[in-house]
């Protein structure tokens, strides 16, 4: 299993061991020690979520506040995407900045994202089935949303016309936002 860490601290991409035949591949999708391991910190997933997108669906920029913030570990079942994450920790050198990264099923890469982070992503193939790992159950009192063409965050989604919610279409600017990260 490879990790790649970025310059903003807790975020990290795994790269599971991938064992391949004639057969096909098989790989060990998560083992709560090894994990607990690579991340250095315990890290217990309560909730799996499962989303089944379009070709340029963008979901996010989405997080939950404390007491109910999240850890995510996701990648991609079937399909690609490109995966964002922005700093959302009011302390942190890199707050308001942001990490992009390619997941696709043929990649077979994992990016953990802990809590105090807005995630999303955008669909780059039709029927992309993107999976989570949750370190928190959900909770809709506690949910919020960045505005995921904010150019204060200067995200480039390499998608020209996205699909987004209506929820998402109203997301906080990062100007405004007070976080409580």
């Amino acid at each position: 299993m490879i990790k790649k860490k970025f310059d903003m601290e807790g975020l990290v991409v795994i790269e599971p061991r991938k064992f391949h035949d004639d057969r096909g591949y098989f790989f060990e999708s998560f083992n709560e020690q090894k994990y607990s391991e690579l991340l250095g910190e315990e890290v217990v997933f309560v909730q799996d979520n499962v989303s089944c997108s379009k070709k340029n669906v963008l979901r996010g920029l989405h997080f939950q506040n404390p007491p109910f913030a999240q850890g995510k570990l996701v990648s991609v079942v079937k399909g690609k995407v490109l995966d964002v994450a922005v700093d959302l920790r009011k302390d942190s050198p890199t707050y308001g900045q942001h990490e992009i990264i390619e997941l696709s099923a043929e990649n077979g890469l994992q990016f953990y994202i802990p809590p105090g982070f807005a995630h999303g992503f955008v669909a780059l193939e039709e029927d992309t089935l993107f999976s989570y790992k949750c370190t928190n159950y959900y909770s809709p009192s506690h949910e919020d949303t960045l505005l995921w063409n904010d150019p204060k965050l200067g995200i480039d989604w390499k998608c020209s016309a996205p699909l987004v919610s209506e929820k998402d279409k109203i997301g906080k600017k990062i100007d405004t936002f007070v976080s409580p990260f």
